[in-house]
């Protein structure tokens, strides 16, 4: 089968387009093709398409849809509705992502939930970052975003320092906005993926307390790597945190329009483990990606 991707930079490391280069490693390996030079078997739309017209299936994979009342996200969704309404079949990225885009847009006649995966064969290729001042610690916590407000950095730091052991240091990845100073906090900007991979399977704990999100790839990549999640259970994460994840209780939300650069406050009391599972391995997520693709043919 060849596939057309559209919507997708293979050149970039946005976790969408980083989930595109894994699903197709893997697919080649069970011999298809992503051949923009040959006519396509199906398109694989991430997120939304200016396709007016497909002569062949077209796939929306789909995680959110915008909801932030700050911002016009009539017209932020518009384009994203088309595609759906236009979509054969649509791939959702957990529950949470379908009950929204449901909520938004309807029941779509024809969809799947497919999780996020990670490259389980490359992470078993790397090493535990290697640094003298991590060395000088007995566990490492990490985390890493985008960090825009709802993804909580500050949370993120207080749960830390407040859960701790005497000998814990936390590493955070990613521009932060906000850097609180404490001897035993580190912050290391933007790094490579490698290097990611590489932090997270010296980590003992992955800290994500972002609010909403559908499917972070960080916490799929983070879980694949060893790692104990700690994120809150609100959207999609708890599903993908794996079996004996920490989750925060979080604000329960109505699927309506909402601030969602304001965030609610966690308390951090309000905690238990995580009854949830889910398949991780990109291999055999790539799979299902083909056998949903291949049914629409």
């Amino acid at each position: 089968m060849n596939i057309h991707l559209d919507n997708v930079n293979l050149q970039s490391l946005s976790g969408p387009n980083s989930f595109a280069q894994k699903l197709v490693k893997y697919a080649q390996q069970n011999g298809h093709t992503f051949n923009i030079q040959q006519k396509p078997n199906a398109f694989l739309c991430f997120i939304e398409t200016n396709r007016q017209s497909c002569e062949v299936p077209l796939i929306q994979r789909l995680d959110s849809v915008y909801f932030n009342t700050n911002a016009d996200y009539h017209l932020q969704n518009a384009n994203i509705r088309r595609t759906y309404e236009l979509a054969d079949g649509v791939i959702f990225q957990s529950e949470f992502g379908k009950k929204l885009v449901t909520k938004f847009f309807g029941e779509h006649p024809n969809s799947v939930i497919i999780y996020n995966g990670a490259d389980v064969e490359k992470i078993e290729s790397i090493k535990p970052v290697d640094n003298p001042i991590m060395d000088k610690y007995e566990n490492v916590w990490s985390c890493a975003s985008s960090w825009r407000p709802h993804k909580r950095l500050g949370e993120n730091i207080k749960y830390f320092l407040e859960h701790k052991g005497d000998n814990d240091c936390l590493v955070i990845a990613g521009e932060a906005p906000e850097k609180i100073k404490a001897p035993d906090i580190f912050y290391t900007g933007n790094l490579m993926h490698d290097t990611l991979l590489a932090l997270y399977k010296r980590s003992k704990y992955f800290i994500h307390l972002g609010w909403l999100d559908c499917c972070p790839n960080v916490v799929v990549d983070a879980r694949a790597c060893g790692c104990q999640i700690i994120c809150s259970d609100s959207g999609g994460t708890k599903e993908i945190a794996g079996e004996g994840a920490i989750l925060i209780q979080d604000t329960e939300w109505d699927f309506e329009p909402m601030e969602l650069y304001n965030p609610p406050k966690l308390n951090f009391e309000k905690k238990f483990n995580n009854l949830h599972n889910s398949e991780y391995n990109m291999k055999i997520v790539a799979e299902q990606y083909i056998d949903f693709v291949g049914s629409h043919l």
